[in-house]
């Protein structure tokens, strides 16, 4: 097997499937990434029996072959390349990449012991990258981590014929994004858990590539199913699914809300971080609010305390509340709108939060972009 190709379009290609490869795979032929050349087009794939990966590149001078070999070293290698095409060889054991006066030689891993990729699933719709990207990203940042509750570390992801909806929850916060689509058919009625990470590192890739992401599904069998796949500017991606469904998010939402806060995103996010640098991670940030402004405090050990006033607009009565700083920061950072609204019924339970574009925006029960995020507030310690 033999190529040259271009070592930015290489380079690129490589990184993107090592990233997928694990860091300590249980057999070593899943730390290679598999080079196959034919008619002009090389494609490079990674698989670790949960998360695979393929992507096309065109190159010339090509010889067909196949070849494995470490897809973290290579990866190290080309990008440490000089920005000169990239020749590649393969003659027995050994894989020889030359690129201007730069040589080396690579062991290649025994193919027979290599995994068969699985078959990229049959397409039921497309989503623009953009709003896939920031979709899975406001989503994502509400699963958990906790690898005993396996169903809480994924994104469900609904898929109809009217939109589709992804949803995440770690117990303590939940976040809901409902986005538009194009389905396939009318009637695609589809709910699968699939494992936050896997989707968040997807999403952060394909939201660069121009184009739509189409997203495939296996059909005709009974349950849910076994997988999932993405596809978008040349590359492809499939993930396992998690077993099960979350709770009923959407039924613990309100339809209305005695109380709305209205701050401005920026100015609380810069706050927040101010006043929490007196705390640890779990000492909770604290927000009194009444019609003459917002009051941010936080306090810590050895009585270090931090206070900050600033502007808001309330619609209902005075009150407190007081949140984790992480989750209260990654809520605000997932908004991504000028203002953010705290809407809430009674103290000490969830505050559910929205971007909104300005702070005189009438209609508090319509969510910005479709997203909300929801977080159970601590208790009160002054």
């Amino acid at each position: 097997m033999k190529f040259q190709v271009d070592r930015d379009t290489f380079a690129d290609a490589v990184s993107w499937t090592a990233k997928s490869l694990p860091a300590r795979p249980s057999v070593p032929v899943l730390a290679g990434a598999r080079l196959s050349v034919d008619e002009g087009t090389l494609t490079i794939s990674g698989f670790d029996y949960e998360i695979s990966t393929r992507v096309t590149v065109e190159v010339t001078g090509e010889s067909a072959g196949t070849a494995l070999v470490s897809g973290k070293l290579l990866a190290e290698i080309v990008k440490a390349l000089p920005n000169k095409p990239v020749d590649f060889v393969v003659d027995g054991p050994h894989a020889e990449l030359t690129c201007g006066s730069a040589r080396f030689t690579l062991p290649t891993m025994p193919l027979e012991d290599y995994p068969s990729l699985p078959q990229m699933p049959e397409a039921i719709g497309t989503i623009d990258a953009d709003e896939f990207a920031k979709a899975v990203a406001q989503t994502a940042v509400a699963a958990g981590k906790d690898e005993t509750l396996p169903t809480m570390t994924g994104v469900q992801i609904e898929l109809s014929g009217g939109g589709i909806g992804m949803l995440a929850t770690d117990r303590y916060r939940m976040a809901i994004r409902d986005s538009s689509w194009e389905p396939g058919a009318s009637d695609v009625a589809v709910t699968v858990l699939v494992p936050a990470k896997a989707l968040a590192d997807t999403a952060r890739t394909f939201g660069s590539l121009s184009g739509p992401v189409t997203i495939a599904v296996p059909t005709g069998t009974e349950g849910a199913p076994g997988m999932i796949g993405f596809t978008a500017g040349g590359r492809q991606t499939t993930s396992r699914v998690l077993d099960g469904q979350l709770p009923p998010l959407r039924s613990l939402l309100a339809t209305s809300y005695a109380t709305t806060l209205k701050v401005k995103t920026s100015e609380l996010i810069e706050v927040a971080r101010r006043v929490a640098l007196v705390g640890d991670r779990n000492s909770p940030i604290r927000l009194s609010f009444d019609e003459d402004g917002l009051v941010v405090e936080a306090g810590g050990a050895e009585d270090a305390k931090a206070s900050e006033a600033m502007d808001c607009a309330l619609d209902g009565e005075p009150g407190k509340i007081a949140f984790n700083p992480t989750y209260l920061l990654d809520g605000l950072s997932a908004v991504d709108a000028p203002y953010t609204a705290f809407k809430m019924n009674e103290l000490g339970k969830p505050v559910v939060m929205t971007g909104q574009p300005a702070p005189e925006d009438e209609d508090s029960d319509t969510n910005h972009d479709g997203y909300l995020y929801m977080l159970q507030p601590l208790r009160w310690d002054a």
